[in-house]
This record gives C-alpha cells, structure tokens and sequence, in this order.
C-alpha cells in the first residue's frame, strides 16, 4: 500500500506589510491627547506639548516594552544572566485636520507618516478641559471620527484612481499575454475597492482571497491599515467607566470600521502614572483609585491586530522573546534570530510554553514525550519555545 502523500498547509498571505519589524502610528485630530499619550507609553518625555495645532511637525519614534508575563516565568525558570525583551515600535504623528487630504494644513506630510506605518492607534477626544483648545471648540468624537475616516477614504480614493489609470494603459493594448490578463484582474479588484470607499467602507474591514490581498498588499493604502481607537476619558470618567459618548462611538465603529477595536484609556491618569518613581507606586495608586493602567492592553491589542506572535529562546545565558509574523516557518523564525540559520537550517526543537510550566524542566518534557522535532514546513505558534539545528552551528 503506498504511503499516504503528506500534505503541506498552504502558507496564507496576511493584508499589510510583510516582515516582522511592524510599526504603530498613533493619529488624532489636533489637541486629542496624541503627543501625552505618547510619552506615557514610552515613558519618554519629548518636552510638553503645546496648547496649539501642529505642535508635532516630524513623527517622534520609540520602542515600547511588551507586556510579557510568560517571559517573566521564563526568566525565574532559566535565571539567565541576560535578559532581552521585545518591542513595539510606535510613531507620534501630528494631528489631521479636515481637507488633509487635498494638502490642508499639513496634509500631505501627515498622510505620507501615516501611510509608512502599519497599524494605527487613533486617539478620540471625550473629556472636556476649557484650559485645552477643541480645534473644532466642541468635543464631539463622532465628528471627530468621521473627519479622519473620510480624510485617508478620500486619499485612497485619489490614490487607487490613479493606480487604476496606469493598469488601464496596459489592459487597453489588449492581447491575451498573462501580464494583460492579471492587469485585468486587478482593475476590476482596484473599481470594487474604489466603490467601497465610496460607500464609506475601509479595506481593512473587508474579506479578500489570497491574491486580492497580494494586489492590496502592492498598494499600501491607508484604509488598509488596522485600527485601534483610543477613547480618551477624563481620570473620573475612566475610573467609573462611564462617559455620555460611548454608546455612540460603539455604534460609528461598528457601522463605519466592523471588528476594530475600542480600548478606554484615560491619558492624564497614564501621563501620572509614568511621571512616579517607582512601579510599587504606580501600583499603589492604581490600588486606591480601583482601577488600572491601560497600556498593557492597547499593546498587547495592537500586536495581535498585526498579527504578531511570540516565541523565546531560553537558556542560562540568556532569555529573549522574539516577534514575529504569523504563519511564519520554522527556517523564517531561525532567520530572525541569525540569517545564517534560516540559509543552513536542518530543524527545530519545539517545546510549548505550557507544557514547560506544566512538567516544570526540559527533561520532563522530553520524557513526556512533548520535545517536538519540526522541520522546514512548520508554523511557529504563539509562545513555541525554540532550539534551532543549522548547518553552521545551533542557536537557542
């Protein structure tokens, strides 16, 4: 009886930038909470923001530690003498104003920032402070949503428009070459995206096969982008979890961005929080007021929205989380660590996080049985912990 042929899974293409060094860009309108909310979550001060719009001209830059309790554990497991953690990286970028995208204020810079991002935290005002100018002077954070959500619609407009113009020059030479034939494919994807937008759709938002993903992909448009919104509460409104604009906001994301995510966060609670000393301090705080910080969420949110995973090398040397896309291979994760391992690859060890916590050593695990040898053609899974084999030496 012949041997049953194996059956290799098909590798999906994810919407978005390949790669797994993906960036944030946090956008608003002006005078939202954007530039505080940043030096919170880096806890990297920039100097304080004006009271004006276009105080941030250039997108600020930082790294933001991952909140990472399994590489924690790890860490007491192995009590390495190094201990490397994983990142985020996150943009501040100035504030939209409407017409940004026919080059108001500074439309084009902001878009163009926008667009070299991956992912987008977009921060909706909801408190009132008569010290802080509204650049619209009302807090209103439908408004609000709907000027930002129209202005990168209407640059994708623009943009596909254009995209479709340089197909058609092709498709127009007519023939039956296989150059011609996909440029006709992509032109009708290009009109259907064209008229989603023009309905009020995102393309994030939308269901699309493997190939209309590679064409979207090639397109880098900013409705493409996933989006977490940001409500900024007042410290009282956060803590009593209560604000008049919340139901209102749920219902314009579930009509206008289905299945993107809403996360509360008060920024000038995070803003006093990141200015303590200490963390037993910031615990403190957070013990008497009842309520917690809210960034370990949108981080660890955000990854997930960019499909980002985890997995650790571990060792007594050194404890290192490392991130990387989904559906990658074995040999892609192994490249991440060195590009000679993925080139000279032979296997992975795998032993899942779980099972490490639950047998309590390497050597229960593989007397258990659960030490797995993958090869070539394995997806690295969320918290695998890996020992690669390469032809040119081994890495853990």
């Amino acid at each position: 009886m012949a041997p049953k042929k194996k059956v290799v899974q098909e590798k999906p293409v994810l919407l978005g930038r390949p790669g797994n060094n993906l960036k944030s860009g946090i956008v608003g309108l002006a005078n939202v909470g954007k530039s505080t909310f940043f030096q919170a979550i880096t806890r990297c001060p920039l100097g304080n923001p004006a009271n004006y719009p276009f105080a941030t001209i250039e997108p600020e830059e930082a790294r933001v530690v991952v909140p990472s309790p399994r590489f924690e554990k790890l860490c007491e497991f192995y009590k390495p003498k190094s201990e490397v953690r994983a990142f985020m990286t996150l943009y501040d970028i100035a504030g939209l104003t409407k017409g940004a995208h026919s080059g108001e204020g500074l439309g084009n810079n902001f878009l163009a920032n926008i667009r070299a991002v991956d992912a987008i935290f977009q921060v909706v005002r909801c408190f009132d402070d008569a010290d802080i100018i509204h650049i619209n002077e009302e807090v209103n954070p439908e408004a609000d949503l709907q000027i930002i959500h129209d202005e990168l619609r209407l640059k994708d407009i623009e943009f596909a428009t254009k995209h479709l113009e340089g197909i058609e020059k092709i498709t127009k030479r007519g023939g039956q070459s296989l150059e011609v034939k996909q440029k006709k494919e992509e032109a009708e994807l290009v009109k259907r995206i064209i008229q989603l937008l023009e309905d009020g759709g995102r393309v994030a938002n939308q269901k699309w096969t493997t190939k209309e993903v590679e064409f979207i992909n090639a397109m880098f448009l900013l409705t493409a982008k996933p989006t977490i919104y940001l409500i900024n509460l007042s410290e009282r409104d956060y803590v009593r979890k209560k604000n008049k604009h919340l139901l209102k906001i749920k219902e314009w994301v579930d009509k206008h961005s289905s299945g993107d995510v809403i996360i509360p966060v008060s920024v000038s609670l995070e803003e006093k929080l990141a200015a303590m000393e200490s963390d037993a301090e910031r615990d403190e705080y957070c013990k008497e007021l009842g309520a917690s910080s809210a960034l370990p969420k949108i981080i660890t949110t955000m990854r997930q929205k960019l499909d980002l995973i985890s997995f650790f090398t571990g060792g007594p040397d050194e404890v290192r989380e490392w991130t990387i896309r989904r559906f990658y291979t074995a040999p892609q994760a192994a490249g991440v660590i060195h590009t000679d391992l993925e080139r000279t690859f032979i296997l992975a060890q795998v032993i899942k996080y779980n099972d490490l916590v639950e047998y309590g050593d390497e050597k229960s695990v593989q007397a258990a049985g659960k030490l797995l040898q993958k090869g070539k053609d394995y997806f690295v899974e969320d918290g695998d912990i890996l020992y690669i084999k390469a032809a040119e030496g081994k890495a853990r």
